[in-house]
């Protein structure tokens, strides 16, 4: 499945929909703010809470935790210490598991693998339209956690910037 997403150019507290690939608004990000830390919801179409994305504003390694939408941290999402030559970012499941990002993370072309299969691509190169990038998602992945791990990708890179 495909999903676009328009990213936030206005700044902290916007919220933003992502659309599947027939343009139907599928996913809610909806930014909360005056909090200690940065947290996003992710919510489908009905409003319901599929994730939870928190990223605390001073830390020593920068790093968003994911939570299901029972409270429960699923994921998360850290730049790799040692990368000398492009950015890569690192996935820390809460059942054990991982998963390597990397590519051009400022230009939005960069893919999500796990085990060395590619489970979700993200590029800018699907759409002409300004400030928006595509992500396509293997088919029997978690369509939530792959969303909410590209939201925390966007926003680490955009901090870094």
């Amino acid at each position: 499945m495909k999903y676009q997403v328009r990213e936030r150019i206005f700044g902290i507290g916007d919220d933003y929909w992502i659309e599947d690939e027939h343009g139907e608004k599928a996913y809610l990000v909806d930014a909360k703010v005056l909090r200690i830390r940065e947290t996003f919801e992710l919510k489908d179409q009905s409003g319901h809470v599929v994730a939870v994305i928190r990223h605390k504003v001073l830390s020593v390694r920068d790093a968003m935790k994911i939570e299901n939408g029972h409270g429960d941290v699923v994921a998360t999402v850290r730049k790799k210490l040692f990368t000398p030559f492009r950015d890569k970012y690192h996935v820390e499941l809460h059942d054990g598991g991982e998963l390597e990002i990397h590519g051009n993370l400022i230009d939005k072309d960069y893919k999500i693998e796990s085990h060395g299969d590619r489970i979700a691509e993200i590029s800018r190169k699907w759409f002409r339209i300004r400030d928006t990038y595509g992500v396509r998602i293997a088919d029997g992945a978690d369509t939530a956690l792959l969303l909410a791990v590209a939201v925390c990708v966007d926003h680490l890179v955009r901090e870094d910037d």
